[in-house]
């Protein structure tokens, strides 16, 4: 074997079609577009355009509301966490907080903050956590153990 016997396998490798290279190439003088107009030219996009009538898009009615302040959570089962803290990532004694959830493998990125969600079986005794929010099913789970969860202080709103 030498290098300029190598080749790829038989269909690997496809040619890309060449258009707009004449008539007997099956994709010339038209180039695949079809006839003349707006369409057949390059820098075209008018996929809601309607002739000068105002879109579908733009007449339907907006609904609803996006906050654009909304705080995006990782949702952790508190059965996820036990399983990493019986396989070794996790350190029960610690305080658990997003930082160490990422640094474990249980959760891919830190985002905007934790939230504990209740799940599956938890028997980890006296465990802390410094997370951003946990459901009420997550803090008496949690609380029962003998652990303790950190929440941040919630401000009051002004009347």
């Amino acid at each position: 074997m030498r290098l300029n016997t190598i080749s790829d396998n038989a269909g690997a490798t496809k040619k890309r079609i060449r258009v707009g290279r004449g008539i007997g190439s099956g994709k010339g003088k038209t180039g695949g577009r079809g006839m003349k107009g707006q369409k057949s030219r390059s820098g075209v996009a008018i996929k809601g355009f309607e002739g000068g009538q105002m879109p579908l898009h733009m007449r339907m009615p907006k609904r609803g509301f996006n906050n654009p302040f909304a705080k995006k959570l990782n949702a952790v089962r508190l059965d996820r966490i036990q399983r990493a803290i019986d396989a070794g990532k996790l350190d029960a004694k610690a305080v658990i907080d997003s930082a160490a959830l990422v640094a474990s493998g249980v959760i891919r990125r830190a985002k905007d903050g934790v939230r504990l969600i209740a799940g599956g079986e938890f028997s980890a005794k006296k465990v802390t956590f410094n997370v951003l929010h946990a459901s009420s099913g997550a803090l008496k789970i949690i609380e029962e153990t003998g652990g303790k969860v950190n929440l941040p202080e919630v401000k009051e709103a002004k009347k």
